[in-house]
Parts: C-alpha cells; structure tokens; sequence
C-alpha cells in the first residue's frame, strides 16, 4: 500500500492508495510549524479510526509547495512507518518532458498533475486545479508547457470580506436565483465571484487554446471543481482524485 502526501499552501491531503485505487484520504491544515511528533499522532488516530495497519504502508511519496515541512513528513514516514518518502522533483522520470525556461519555478503540485493528466488522457491538455492559488497547467507534445496563476476563489472571498467593513462573508456558490443581475448585497457578491471566476475560467481557457492553436482538452481538479463543472460547458472532464493518482504513478515510475 502506498501513503500518498500531497502539501498545499492551505491543506495537507494523505491518501492510502492501492492497484490503482484510492482506499482513504484524509485532509489536514497545512502549518509550517507541526512537528513529526504531531504528524505521527494525527495519521495515527486517522489509521485507527479507519481500521487501517500502519504496517500495511510500503511505499511513501511526498509532493509539497510548503519546503519548511517536508522536514517533519520525512520524520512522520521514518518513525510511524520505518520508511524513507520519495520527494517528488524535475529530477524525477516523469514521464513527461518540462518545456519551460526555468523547470525550477514549476510547483511540484503541477508536474504531478501533468503526468496523471497525460498518462490518462494524452497530449494537448489545460488541467485547471481549484486550489488556494487557481492553476491552469498546459500539457503540449508530452512536456509540461507552461500555464497560468491566479489567486484562487477563497482568496477572493476573504479579501472582499477583510477589506470591506459592511461586506458580509459569503459561500462560494452561484447566487440563490441563479442571476448577475442581483438585488441583493449577497446575491450580488456571490455572482461577482461565483460568475466572475467562470468568465476567468472559461476566458483563460479559450486564450490558451487560441495561442496553442489546437483544440485541448480541459480538465478540471481540486476541492471546487465539480461545483464549477456544473455552471460551464468549457470543463470537460473531472478528477478529484488527480493529484494523488499522479504521485502513485510517479512512484511507480520510479521504482519505490
């Protein structure tokens, strides 16, 4: 069984995966500051209320956008499961190229959504990831190609409610009827950014594939993306589980 860790700047998602199937996952806050001694604790209650036998875990790969952590995962697989993690990086065999100036400045989030995206459905890819940054990775003949950052949706939603005094904070979801043109304070902010961040979307989206010249496919992850999925036609395939299916066959590639 393999123990997949994958570190956002918001959450810390741990899925226990197996053949190809994703048994458990579980999500933790990210904190710089949580010991191995902590990590330990929590996956421990986790494993147990799941019925899970730690000793079940052979293998264990860590992709993090958060460096001062990876520290303490590395002591998290050591002391709870007598293993050392395979840290996902451009040194890896990928199975995808990285054509971009830089390779260094590529999160590490994004490489492993591009090869579980290309290893499933190809070439001539744009993987949008619902994060706390909203990432648009484009995948052109089999080489991560470069994409887009843009603050993600929450961001938006914490910023309009720290920086207004009379804004309430309000759900990320479409205005209850269903309209941009609102008639309330709340309606109105939730189509400003529920229907503002689908005309992000389905805008970057149309860019990308008029300066790549070809029709791509779009794909869609991340804790939101089955929410958008609903409201835009330009989403044409989700997949929750894209990141943890990336670092298993990242794993697999490279023999742990």
């Amino acid at each position: 069984m393999l123990l997949a860790v994958d570190v956002g700047n918001t959450n810390t998602v741990f899925a226990l995966v197996e053949d190809g199937a994703v048994l458990h996952r579980w999500r933790l806050s990210t904190h710089p500051g949580r010991t191995g001694d902590e990590y330990v604790a929590a996956l421990s209650q986790l494993f147990g209320l799941a019925g899970v036998d730690r000793h079940e875990v052979k293998r264990v790969v860590v992709a993090t956008v958060v460096p001062p952590v990876l520290f303490n995962l590395q002591r998290l697989s050591t002391v709870m499961f007598g293993l050392t993690p395979l840290v996902i990086s451009r040194d890896l065999d990928l199975g995808i190229g990285i054509d971009v100036p830089n390779p260094a400045e590529v999160g590490a989030d994004r490489l492993v959504n591009s090869a579980a995206a290309h290893d499933r459905w190809g070439d001539r890819l744009i993987v949008v990831d619902f994060g706390t940054a909203t990432t648009f990775d484009i995948i052109l003949n089999g080489a991560y190609s470069g994409g887009v950052i843009a603050p993600g949706i929450n961001l938006a939603v914490d910023a309009l409610y720290t920086a207004s005094a009379q804004l309430p904070r309000v759900a990320v979801a479409p205005p209850s009827d269903g309209k941009a043109m609102a008639k309330g304070t709340v309606n109105a902010m939730q189509a400003g950014i529920f229907y503002g961040y689908i005309g992000l979307i389905e805008g970057l989206v149309t860019r990308i594939r008029a300066e790549a010249c070809c029709d791509m496919l779009c794909i869609a992850t991340g804790g939101l993306a089955a929410l958008f999925d609903q409201h835009t036609d330009i989403i044409e395939e989700v997949d929750a589980d894209l990141t943890v299916r990336g670092l298993a066959l990242i794993a697999d590639r490279n023999n742990l």
